[in-house]
Parts: C-alpha cells; sequence; structure tokens
C-alpha cells in the first residue's frame, strides 16, 4: 500500500482526534517549564503563528470561498500545500490542544477557588471541548473566534513578562493586539476572494471581537486570573524569624493524625498572626501585592475587611517572593487573607479560624520556606 494512501487510512479512524488532542497536551506537559521562559514563549508563538497560517490557508482554499483547489498534479510548494489540504484540520486540532493546555497550565497556578476561576474553567472546558470540534473546524467563524481567544490569553500574561508592567492598560494594550491580528488573518483570509457581499469579511470577524469585548468585561469583573502572578505558598504562623535567606514559620503542632499540618489553621489564642505569602512573578515584574484581611464572626455571614496591606514584590524566584504580614489582635471566627493585585484581583488565599485557648499551650513546630 502507498505510503499515502497509509497516512489517508490511518487518519480516518475514528479515534485520531483523541490522539491529536493528548498529544499536544502531553508535549506541552513535558516541554512547559515557566510562565516567563523565553523559549516557551518562543515556542507558542510558533504555535500562534502556524495556527493562524492554518486558519488562512484552510479558509483560502475551501471551495465555499468561490476558490477551487489546485489540481492534485500541481508540482511544487503550491501543489504540496493543496495536497495537504485535508490534514488541515488535524493540524489545527494539534495546535489548540497545545494552546489551551499550555494556557491551562499557567492559568491554573494563578486561579484561586474564587471568581477569577471562572475565566480558568472557560479554558478547561475549551481544552476538552477541543476534542470533538474536528467536524466543526470548517466553520470560519468559530475558527477566527477560537484564533482571538488565544491569541488574548498569550498577550495577558506575555506583556507583563515582557515589560515588567501589570495594570489595566498593560491588559487593554493586549485586548488592542489580539483583536488587530485577528482583523489581519480574516483580511488576509478574503484578500483577493470573491465573495457575495462586502459585509462578508465584517460578519466572519464580528464573532471574535465580540469575543474580545466579552473577555475584556472579565477583566473589570475580576474574573481573569492574574497572570503572570501565582501564589506558591501561603499559611498563617504565630511566628516569623528570617534567617540567613530563609523564612522560620513557627505554628502550634496538631494532633497525631494531623501529619499534614504546615500552619495554624485553627490558630488558637488572639493574636498577633503572622500571614506569610511567597508569589511568583517574572523576572522583569516589580510590582505591588496587597494582604486584604478579612474577618466574619460566624458561618453564613459575610466577611468585612479588616485591613489591607500593601507588599512590593520582585520576580524572578522560582519559589515566589516572600512575605508577610501581622494582625496583632483577632477575635475567634473565620479568618481570610487575600493576597491580591492593585486592581483587587485575587492571586491567592489564605483561610484559618481563629479559636479561643483551651487548656495547656501545645508544642511549637517550625518549617523553613
Amino acid at each position: 500500500m502507498p505510503l499515502t494512501a497509509m497516512i489517508r487510512a490511518a487518519l480516518s479512524k475514528p479515534y485520531l482526534p483523541a490522539v491529536f488532542f493528548f498529544s499536544g497536551v502531553t508535549f506541552d506537559s513535558l516541554t512547559l517549564t515557566r510562565i516567563d521562559s523565553l523559549l516557551d514563549n518562543l515556542i507558542l508563538l510558533l504555535y500562534l503563528s502556524l495556527l493562524g497560517s492554518l486558519i488562512i490557508l484552510t479558509a483560502r482554499m475551501d471551495t465555499r470561498m468561490g476558490v477551487e483547489a489546485p489540481p492534485a498534479g500541481l508540482g511544487g510548494v503550491p501543489g504540496l500545500v493543496a495536497r495537504a489540504q485535508p490534514y488541515y484540520p488535524y493540524a489545527i486540532q494539534f495546535l489548540l490542544g497545545g494552546l489551551y493546555s499550555a494556557y491551562t497550565i499557567f492559568y491554573l497556578q494563578s486561579a484561586s477557588l474564587t471568581a477569577t476561576a471562572v475565566f480558568f474553567g472557560v479554558l478547561v472546558a475549551l481544552l476538552v471541548g477541543n476534542e470533538f470540534l474536528q467536524d466543526r473546524l470548517s466553520n470560519l467563524r468559530l475558527l477566527v473566534s477560537l484564533y482571538a481567544l488565544v491569541v488574548l490569553s498569550f498577550f495577558t500574561f506575555f506583556l507583563p513578562a515582557l515589560t515588567g508592567w501589570m495594570n489595566t492598560w498593560v491588559f487593554l494594550i493586549g485586548a488592542g493586539l489580539s483583536a488587530a491580528v485577528t482583523l489581519k488573518v480574516v483580511a488576509l483570509i478574503y484578500q483577493g476572494r470573491p465573495t457575495a457581499s462586502r459585509w462578508e469579511p465584517v460578519l466572519s470577524g464580528l464573532p471574535a471581537i465580540g469575543l474580545i469585548g466579552l473577555v475584556v468585561g472579565f477583566y473589570f469583573l475580576n474574573w481573569i486570573p492574574p497572570v503572570p502572578l501565582s501564589m506558591k505558598f501561603g499559611g498563617a504562623y504565630r511566628q516569623i524569624a528570617k534567617a540567613d535567606g530563609a523564612y522560620r514559620l513557627t505554628f502550634e503542632e496538631g494532633d497525631w493524625y494531623q501529619y499534614w499540618k504546615r500552619s495554624d489553621d485553627p490558630f488558637r489564642g488572639t493574636g498577633p498572626v503572622h500571614c506569610f505569602t511567597a508569589v511568583f512573578a517574572p523576572v522583569n515584574l516589580h510590582t505591588t501585592v496587597y494582604h486584604r484581611w478579612q474577618y466574619r464572626p460566624a458561618a453564613g455571614l459575610n466577611f468585612s475587611t479588616t485591613d489591607r496591606i500593601a507588599l512590593a514584590i520582585s520576580g524572578g524566584r522560582e519559589g515566589g517572593y516572600r512575605g508577610y504580614t501581622i494582625k496583632q489582635r483577632v477575635m475567634p471566627g473565620d479568618w481570610r487573607v487575600d493576597a491580591e493585585t492593585a486592581e483587587g484581583r485575587i492571586i491567592g488565599r489564605v483561610s484559618f479560624r481563629v479559636e479561643e485557648l483551651d487548656g495547656e499551650a501545645r508544642a511549637l513546630a517550625t518549617i523553613t520556606y
């Protein structure tokens, strides 16, 4: 059997979309290291470039665009491009799976179990749904919309890592660049092509621009995880001391079965309580993180803010920039400390319960971070 026939037979297998899907996920899991890695970002840029090119080729060679595919016997590069057309959906699916899995890995590190997890949930849904997209990849509007989302997701963390700035204006610049790239792809698709209406290119790009606008709305609702920041570690402690470049975190030992206990939860007594966090930031990024202390006296009630304390951080440390704030006196009840950006986007959360002293003090344990 000729090689081309064998390839076509293999690609006709019903399980192949899943193979391409998991291939992209596995490749990212093995190659991605950290969000500010030059190599990782170059790989993602390559993915975006290849994906945009394949979307353009797929749309331009689709007979429904009014252009007949070149004859199969055509030689040279045009002939190779034409013969490879049946495999474009598989390549597009691989690239989408690779991009969404990469973003899922990066955004998972930054998404807390709060409203910011909404956008992360969307990425997970797209990551899983990508497996079932093959039959819909000929839909131009869907393709362009998916492309707009992966471009915007990339700029959301790439621009802060590149410039060292992280604020609303940087995010909006990323949204504008994403819209410009998307519209350029649409323009290249229709360049020199006959169309039924002059509004056809506009209608093809409109859903993608609307999707970008929706994500911008998510940002102002604080539903976008604050990438590239991520909280690596956090906890409440009785004492904190720094020695030889490391922090010694002291807490009460738990019961014999609480072998996992690494912080004061519950915290017994009235304080002071030290909230320690380690927040990862890219090498070039210098920003301010805030500890928002919140309290409620009993379950079922709303939390109220008692303090919001600033911590200036510098990026680059693999384990995160370490710092802590202190609450001198705490009342019994539920407490939580949100590590958040200046705009109020939550990076991570430390939750603990304060209880009154009951009996003798327990032995203390110390960990080093």
